[in-house]
């Protein structure tokens, strides 16, 4: 034999090796498939929480055993994700009532039996304690896609009149606790589905101007605290060591952190302590501090990808109670993103709303994972259209 042949044939039998042997790339693909997992939502949720490790372990003054603490939440929270992506869409729809039937029952019992804690009465102790408005934020608008799925849209004015129902009763059991913030962030969840089942515009028009009155009417139920955040928000200088001191601290933080920020751990408004709440509700100002607007910036690429493929998500469903429930999983994290960046700039009032995925916790950031679960199950399971 020629050694052109011998070289042919060793280069054919490399060939047929190379082939043989499973492709890594490929292997991680179909075991993403198996288990339901959306590639490229799951990198992007991994990618924030990464970078929500790096900041908080500098927001906890380098505390390497809350930072473990985060890590093992950060865990539980991927498997109720991975628990959450094997419920197919029609076990999801067939058990919402069910699931949001439940969660009004477990707040009325946090407003009789529930724990109080600084000020307020939101936890209940089953064996575990948790806050049972957390369950909420993924039972409202899983409820309100549920009764439009196979309903007229866009809904009628009976239809509208029951929805709000849905929405309002939760949100005023959660208002009860006190927690103004969540009970709003429940709110929009379930008006999020509403308005993507094509509420006219005249309809949204009119109920932003009714919400006018509605906002005075609210003033008079409104705990001194958080009228107090209100007036705080139009001017924070009024009290600077007092009510203002929070926001303040925190523009000057973000303010100083420049372009490429004062360095990892080095920033003097979080480690000299005059930052409050800088791992919870002000962590935002911590990275501005210490990684800059270019560290900030790479947070908000990173959010607006996540928010993007859940829509995309959302426009591929197959059916109006996926589409509805994706759609809104995913501008509802908008909002969570929005609320918080905006409270810590001072453009809203401060209202407590942690930093998705990087604000130190653990409750919250389960229920946010298990709804991204629910996004990669719709995803996995559509069924694919004949053309």
């Amino acid at each position: 034999m020629s050694t052109s042949g011998t070289v042919a044939m060793r280069l054919s039998e490399t060939q047929r090796l190379i082939a043989s042997k499973p492709a890594p790339l490929g292997d991680l693909a179909r075991a993403f498939r198996r288990l339901n997992i959306d590639a490229p939502l799951f990198v992007g949720i991994l990618l924030i929480s990464a970078l929500g490790l790096v900041v908080l372990y500098s927001a906890v003054g380098e505390n390497m055993r809350l930072l473990v603490n985060q890590i093992l939440r950060l865990g539980v929270a991927l498997v109720a994700m991975l628990i959450t992506a094997q419920l197919s869409p029609d076990f999801l729809r067939r058990w919402t009532p069910w699931g949001f039937l439940g969660g009004l029952i477990l707040l009325v019992l946090v407003l009789t039996t529930g724990e109080v804690s600084q000020g307020a009465q939101r936890w209940l102790n089953l064996g575990i304690r948790f806050q049972p408005s957390e369950i909420m934020k993924l039972a409202v608008p899983m409820m309100a896609a549920w009764y439009l799925h196979d309903r007229q849209i866009p809904p009628r004015a009976g239809q509208l009149l029951l929805l709000a129902l849905m929405i309002v009763v939760p949100t005023a059991l959660i208002a009860r606790q006190p927690d103004l913030g969540t009970a709003l962030l429940i709110a929009a969840s379930g008006i999020i589905v509403i308005v993507l089942a094509g509420l006219p515009i005249r309809v949204m028009v009119a109920l932003a101007v009714l919400a006018i009155p509605g906002a005075l009417v609210l003033w008079n139920f409104m705990q001194d605290y958080q009228k107090q955040r209100v007036l705080t928000l139009l001017d924070p200088d009024a009290d600077p060591l007092g009510a203002g001191y929070n926001i303040i601290q925190s523009k000057i933080a973000i303010g100083s952190g420049g372009l490429f920020g004062k360095g990892w751990t080095n920033g003097s408004q979080a480690q000299l302590e005059f930052l409050p709440e800088r791992d919870t509700d002000f962590i935002f100002a911590v990275m501005g501090e210490e990684l800059g607007l270019l560290g900030v910036l790479a947070l908000i690429v990173l959010y607006v990808f996540v928010i993007g493929r859940g829509l995309y998500i959302a426009i591929q469903a197959p059916d109006t109670y996926s589409r509805l429930l994706a759609g809104s999983i995913s501008l509802t994290f908008f909002v969570y993103v929005f609320v918080n960046t905006a409270m810590v700039t001072g453009i809203v009032p401060v209202v407590g709303v942690p930093l998705p995925l990087v604000s130190f916790g653990g409750t919250s950031m389960v229920t946010l994972l298990a709804g991204f679960g629910i996004l990669m199950s719709i995803q996995s399971h559509r069924k694919l259209l004949p053309h």
